[in-house]
C-alpha cells in the first residue's frame, strides 16, 4: 500500500486510467471483431463497411496510447488486405 499522499493519490489515478484504457482497448477490439467476422462470412460490403469504422478506432488507441503505433498500422494494413482479398 501507498504510504505517502502523493502515492496514495498516484494509485486512484492509476486505477481511474486504468478502467479508462480498458475501456477504449474493449472497444477497438469490437470493431476488429465486427470486421473480421464479416470477412469469415465472406460479406465484402459488411467488411468494408466494417473497416471503415474500424480503422479510425484502432488509430485513436494508438493516439491515446493503448497500442503502438507501428502496431496500429499493422493491424489496419492487414485488416485491408483481408478486406480487399475478399472484394
Amino acid at each position: 500500500m501507498a504510504n505517502t499522499k502523493s502515492a496514495q493519490k498516484m494509485v486512484r489515478k492509476l486505477e481511474k486510467r486504468t478502467m479508462v484504457n480498458g475501456a477504449r482497448r474493449s472497444r477497438m477490439r469490437t470493431f476488429v471483431r465486427k470486421v473480421e467476422d464479416a470477412i469469415t462470412a465472406g460479406d465484402a460490403e459488411a467488411a468494408q463497411s466494417a473497416f471503415r469504422n474500424a480503422q479510425p478506432e484502432i488509430m485513436r488507441a494508438a493516439q491515446k496510447g493503448i497500442l503502438h503505433k507501428n502496431t496500429a498500422s499493422r493491424k489496419v494494413s492487414r485488416l485491408a488486405s483481408r478486406v480487399k482479398a475478399i472484394a
